[in-house]
């Protein structure tokens, strides 16, 4: 019953934000303004971060992320949907916490977020993304210059994510491993216009200058890493 409230609350509300009926995601000032400090340690996400997750109780609560991100946490290669298997929980907490304090913009995320009532409740989930394998069918790009994405990759992130894609959970850099190829498309393309309103302000001077072409080769080389665990 608790979980059928959740998607309920969550659907009505993104019915109502679809009609412009119901309230705004709230607004928190980001990589625009002077003052922007990444990652700040505040908030509900400092409280989540202190908290033991319960991988069951996140099994519950993920049902009402499922409908988009899949029961098996894998998103959707369509790019529409990321894929969550296998993240660093520190990572989902962040993203979480900045979607529901307005942060990064996301509103069709925010209603679904929203419904998580607690910061006991981030960690549960996020305990429980992390139990999940990371895929190997994830959508991947074209394969046209992969030569240039995996000097660029070597070059500008592989310090930070990784050889392999694994990330750094804590520092807060996220697993790219099994991820989307549209989907890092997008959020590359963001960051380096200044779009991506939480985004890491290293980052945004590391790929401010690509070229389309550079984010498309990069990102299609990132689609196909994987984890070691991943492979054969």
């Amino acid at each position: 019953m608790k979980t059928t409230h959740r998607i309920i609350v969550a659907a009505a509300s993104l019915l109502a934000f679809g009609a412009l009926a119901g309230p705004p995601a709230p607004k928190k000032e980001g990589i625009e303004g002077k003052g922007y400090k990444w990652n700040a340690q505040e908030g509900e996400k400092i409280e989540a971060l202190k908290l033991k997750g319960d991988v069951k109780r996140g099994e519950e609560a993920f049902e009402v992320c499922s409908a988009c991100h899949l029961p098996s946490a894998a998103g959707r290669p369509d790019g529409t949907f990321p894929q969550l298997a296998g993240q660093h929980p520190t990572v989902v907490i962040k993203q979480m916490a900045d979607i529901r304090a307005g942060l990064r913009d996301n509103p069709i995320m925010y209603p679904f977020a929203a419904t998580l009532v607690d910061p006991q409740e981030l960690a549960d989930v996020a305990a429980y993304i992390q139990t999940l394998k990371v895929p190997h069918d994830n959508g991947k790009g074209a394969g046209a210059d992969l030569a240039t994405g995996k000097k660029l990759y070597a070059r500008d992130c592989e310090s930070c994510h990784m050889k392999n894609g694994e990330g750094d959970g804590k520092k807060f850099y996220p697993v790219l491993a099994g991820q989307h190829y549209k989907y890092m498309l997008r959020q590359a393309t963001e960051i380096r216009d200044g779009k991506r309103r939480n985004a890491n302000p290293d980052m945004v001077k590391v790929i401010k200058t690509y070229s389309d072409k550079e984010i498309d080769a990069i990102v299609d080389y990132m689609s196909r890493l994987e984890m070691p665990s991943q492979k054969k």
